[in-house]
Formats: C-alpha cells, structure tokens, sequence
C-alpha cells in the first residue's frame, strides 16, 4: 500500500468542507468497519514505488475511548493536513500514514482497528473517518495500548526497515495507562494470534521498539498526573506531555523531523513552524511539551557548555 501522489490542497478541501460538522456526522461508523476489523490480519505494509522511493513508514494509534475523541475529531476536521504539510516542509518526503484505533479489551467491543498505510490524501482520510469511535473504555486507568504495541511489533513490514535499515515511527494518544501485561487470550480473541503465555509490558515495548520509534503524547496537562508516570517506565523520554490536543501534529512533525536530521534541533523546528504561520501562543507549546525529549537526545538548542580542561579546581569551601 502507499501508493499515489499526495496533494495538500486535495486534502484541506476534504477537511474544509466538513469542518462544521459533528463528530457524528464525519465518523459514522457505528460498529468497526469490516475492513479494519483485527482479527485474522496477517501483516499491513509500507512499501516504496516509484512515486515513492524513500517511504517512511508513520503510525498513528489514537485511543477513541470516551475521553479522547478531540484528537481524531481535530484531524479529520482541520489537521490532519497540516501534519504532511509540515513533514514535507521538514524535509521527510515520502511519509506512508497508517491510522490504528485504540480501545479497551475488557469493556469495548472495539479494543483495536487496524488501517493501511497510504500516501494520498483521500486514503489517508478514509481510514482515520473509517474509526469507529467507540467512546466508551475501561475501568479508570488502563486501557490496552499494549495491543497496538503488539500489532506494530508483529504485524507490520516497513520498506524502510527492511531496504534502509531505518525504524518506522509509532505515536499512541491517549490518557490512561497501558496495562502491565498482554494478556494471551486478549491477542487470540482479538487478533488470532495464538502465545504460550501473557506478555510483560517491556517485552512488548521492547519487539516494538526493534522496528519502530514509539511515542506517548498526552493531550493535555490536567491528565498527564493519570499516566505520565507508568509511560515514562515504559518509555522513557519518549512521552510527550502537551498543553492542548492541537498541538498534535505539530508535536509529531517536529519529531520525525528532529529525528530523521531533516531539522538539526528544536530552535530549527521552531523557526520553520513559525515559517508556516503557527501562532506564537502554540509555537511556544510545542516548544515546551517538546523540550524535555529534545533536551534528552541534545536537539534542544541549547548550546553545551565549554569544558575547560586546564580551569583550577576551586577550593572546598569553609
């Protein structure tokens, strides 16, 4: 899948025209759309073509449980192209986006939904408006992530992996903590998929992190004291703690484009955004719910102090 050319003015008419509307009327599924049912799913693959040679693969698994329907709603209604808009203008120029749907597996009869990677605009937005937003969950604070993760891990074929050596990118919304273990009969009802035993969280994050580059984004602060903690033992750095569900794609732009080198650093990043005409206010969001990570891997900005390898050692003090 992947193929087809992509026009970012093709797209902000499909989003301009529904802008409007309820969440209903643009997500009408009311139960999973047969082709991104789960189940039986061997493998989703981004592959290149001759329209494009460079393919990097971009997962977005966005939790559509009750609480986090904004995410979903704000692409499909105003950002969806921006976010390639902003890669391209980052340098990053054959994204593949494959949307996933997260949910619960003990309460939703929708726990996952599974798109295809695709390049064009009028794909890309079938699949995320395909979703059926369930907009139910689990029991206050879990909801199974970990099925994603798996999914990801194992049922994935990247062309940028497998020809380049490169990690696809994996960015999971959501506000409520991944359960600690996968259960197996969870992966056999779901998926098919038959394990010997459940799998810890970490071995999960670990498969995934073999082809992929994983993200957190919490999509807002208020909710970051009901999971920040458990992903950063998952994840480390890799959570991104945002101050409002729209600065999403400028998150996930900024990102892959610090990522890849298409931008040298978070100032960089900054300076194109500004470029492209984001208001100061949200620059500065992203800019803050970015910097821990980008501090992290030293893509901050921020210049290193010289080490001065002949300074005298001051004197303890008295």
């Amino acid at each position: 899948m992947g193929y087809g050319g992509y026009s970012f003015e093709a797209h902000q008419a499909i989003t301009a025209a529904r802008v409007d509307l309820p969440a209903q009327e643009v997500f009408r599924q009311r139960e999973v759309h047969p082709l991104m049912r789960p189940h039986g799913i061997k493998v989703r693959e981004s592959r290149d073509s001759a329209g494009h040679p460079s393919s990097l693969a971009i997962v977005l698994a966005l939790d559509v449980t009750g609480s986090m329907g904004a995410i979903p709603e704000l692409l499909a209604k105003e950002e969806l192209p921006g976010l390639i808009k902003m890669l391209m203008a980052h340098g990053v120029s054959d994204p593949q986006v494959c949307f996933m749907a997260i949910g619960d597996a003990f309460h939703d009869r929708a726990p996952l939904q599974i798109g295809q990677f695709e390049s064009t605009a009028e794909l890309m937005d079938q699949w995320l408006t395909w979703s059926w937003l369930e907009g139910k969950g689990g029991d206050p604070g879990h909801e199974s992530y970990e099925l994603a993760l798996y999914f990801a891990a194992r049922h994935l074929e990247l062309d940028c992996f497998r020809l380049r050596g490169k990690r696809g990118y994996l960015f999971m919304t959501g506000d409520e903590k991944p359960y600690r273990h996968l259960s197996r009969s969870v992966v056999r009802s779901v998926l098919g998929d038959e394990l010997e035993d459940d799998l810890p969280l970490a071995v999960v994050v670990d498969e995934a992190q073999r082809m992929l580059e994983p993200f957190f984004l919490i999509p807002d602060l208020e909710r970051r004291r009901q999971c920040e903690r458990a992903w950063r033992d998952a994840l480390g750095d890799r959570v991104v703690c945002m101050e409002s569900p729209r600065d999403t794609t400028a998150c996930i732009a900024a990102i892959v484009a610090i990522h890849e080198g298409a931008a040298p650093d978070l100032d960089a990043v900054a300076r194109k955004l500004e470029q492209q005409g984001v208001a100061r206010e949200r620059l500065g969001a992203v800019v803050r719910a970015l910097t821990p990570w980008a501090a992290s891997c030293g893509k901050d900005g921020a210049p290193n102090p010289p080490l001065a390898t002949h300074a005298p050692i001051p004197p303890p003090a008295r």
